[in-house]
């Protein structure tokens, strides 16, 4: 998937075009993508490839990923069309040997799936703290202009009050609970973001992003949103395997992307930022009954699964993000919930 749908290149035409990013930044720039194949990764990709080839920048991708079939099968299209686009193929788990200076790093590789969480904690502790060393060290000493870190709203943890949260406001985790291996690794991964920038001055910052979803989500994401999808889609009704009591904002994907860049250009260095649409602030309950109503026009209804194992999700938790100061930054957020997955439903089809 890439500009021959025209949703897509909408959206790419809304990256492009967005006033508070001066794409000039990047000339003749090198930059170091992880989590290349994942939504985000990949879509941060064809941002940068269609800025490129638009404006002539000469902007060099570097992606690590896991799997280079896989990523060459991906982006297919665009290594016809560019040359600006090289893999690497390995793990941030071992040092990262790349033979040119690094301008930009955008590290967006980390494990999202709660069954994967719960059931490789350790691996994910690992991938989350020494990737994040591992690309520290390989930056730290060189011409690095700039380090993003995508963080997850999970970094919270427990919030039992819809007050607005400002990044500083964190709540409980239980480290008994073996799922909050992933927010308490997105902790510390934002610590070594300050820690770096205290010590070595690299000039990093984390993103704390809400969930986010848009085209080129794959018809077939285990996540809840998704999941919502299909059962639009398909007219089948939709199972809650929790009370669907949590209540936060998502974001869509394009207004993700410029977030990250906007951070990445222009965030004041060792800080963090929340990236949300608060347009969207709603419990999973409400959205899947708003799925019903608005996006399966009342022909499918919400059913509660009691028997489900419940620890393998996070806690309800209230995650009304505040975006002050990433709007400090020029950064802006527009859109509705019926929006985003009115475009994300109408690309599922070119999904095979």
């Amino acid at each position: 998937m890439w500009i021959d749908i025209p949703i897509y290149k909408e959206d790419m035409d809304y990256i492009l075009n967005v006033p508070f990013i001066q794409w000039s930044d990047f000339k003749n720039t090198n930059i170091l993508i992880t989590g290349g194949t994942g939504h985000i990764g990949s879509n941060i990709i064809n941002a940068l490839l269609y800025v490129d080839l638009k404006l002539n920048l000469n902007i060099n991708i570097y992606a690590v990923v896991r799997n280079l079939d896989k990523a060459q099968r991906m982006f297919q299209k665009q290594l016809e069309v560019s040359s600006n686009l090289h893999f690497y193929e390995g793990s941030i788990l071992h040092p990262i040997s790349i033979d040119k200076p690094i301008d930009y790093v955008i590290h967006c590789a980390s494990p999202t799936a709660s069954v994967e969480i719960n059931s490789r904690p350790l691996q994910v502790i690992y991938s989350g703290v020494i990737g994040m060393v591992n690309l520290i060290e390989m930056v730290k000493n060189g011409r690095c202009k700039g380090f993003v870190y995508l963080s997850s709203m999970e970094a919270y943890g427990e919030i039992t009050s819809e007050d607005t949260l400002t990044e500083n406001m964190l709540g409980y985790l239980d480290l008994q609970n073996v799922r909050n291996s992933y927010p308490e690794t997105k902790r510390m991964c934002e610590m070594l973001v300050k820690a770096a920038y205290t010590e070595y001055s690299l000039p990093a910052n984390s993103i704390r992003l809400a969930q986010t979803f848009g085209p080129g989500i794959s018809k077939y994401d285990s996540r809840v949103f998704a999941m919502m999808a299909r059962n639009a889609i398909n007219r089948e009704n939709i199972v809650l395997k929790t009370s669907g009591t949590s209540k936060h904002p998502y974001l869509y994907t394009p207004q993700a992307v410029t977030a990250i860049i906007c951070v990445l250009l222009y965030g004041e260095n060792g800080k963090v930022y929340n990236a949300a649409n608060p347009n969207t602030y709603c419990s999973i309950q409400e959205m899947a009954q708003f799925v019903c109503s608005e996006i399966a026009h009342s022909e499918i209804s919400v059913e509660f699964d009691r028997n489900s194992d419940v620890s393998i999700y996070p806690k309800p938790s209230f995650l009304n993000m505040d975006v002050a100061a990433l709007c400090s930054l020029g950064w802006t957020y527009s859109g509705t919930l019926k929006e985003m997955y009115e475009r994300m439903i109408s690309c599922m089809q070119y999904d095979n």
